[in-house]
Parts: structure tokens; sequence; C-alpha cells
């Protein structure tokens, strides 16, 4: 079993920045891909970003494309996420998943972890 523990999330104005962190205990963190999702009031939960295991592959939905940048630490078992110009509609709950695999991946049912959920709000 593996345990995910965001942070990092808060209140910022539009056009600042956050990173968010991810920190995994629990199970071999090394093998496995690793992804952002995020989910607003009344939607549906959404892929952000994913990176594969060894961090070499990168993938990122399109309105965070440029903005966004997804890494990983395996020695260190965390990965993280920079968010750069941030906009009003980043303002969501995100989260930190493991995928079932070892590659990056965008789809939901893949990811079989996730952490309990950092708040970001970003007004304008």
């Amino acid at each position: 079993q593996v345990q995910l523990v965001e942070s990092g999330g808060g209140l910022v104005q539009a056009g600042g920045s956050l990173r968010l962190s991810c920190a995994a205990s629990g199970r071999t963190f090394t093998i496995y891909a690793m992804g952002w999702f995020r989910q607003a009031p009344g939607k549906e939960r959404e892929f952000v970003a994913a990176i594969s295991w060894s961090g070499e592959i990168t993938y990122y939905a399109d309105s965070v494309k440029g903005r966004f940048t997804i890494s990983r630490d395996n020695a260190k078992s965390t990965m993280d996420l920079q968010m750069n110009s941030l906009k009003p509609e980043d303002t969501a709950v995100y989260y930190c998943a493991l995928g079932r695999g070892p590659n990056a991946i965008r789809t939901i049912s893949t990811f079989g972890s996730w952490g309990q959920g950092t708040q970001v709000t970003v007004s304008s």
C-alpha cells in the first residue's frame, strides 16, 4: 500500500505561481508513473500532468501546457508541480496519483492510488 501526501496549495492572485509537492511512502515509488489531477466544484476530476517512472516522458493537459511543469525525484520519493501564470480557472483541489505502471498516462482509470488533495485558489 502506498501513501501519498500533497502540500503547497494556497491562495494566489492571477498571474502568480505555486509549487505543489507530493510525498510517497509505503511502496517502491520509482517504478510507477505519477500524475496530477484536479477537481473544481461541480466538475469531474480532470487530468493535469503525468510523468513516467524515469521522469523522461511527461504529458500535460492543453489547458496547462507551457505554464505548468511536472518533475520527480526518485531518490526522495517526491513529485512536484510548478504552476506559473495561474488563472482563476485553475482553481481546484489538486490530487497526486500513482500510476498502475511505469509509463506516463493521462487516463484517470490507470491511476490506482490517490492523495487527499490540496486546495489551490486563484483570485482575479
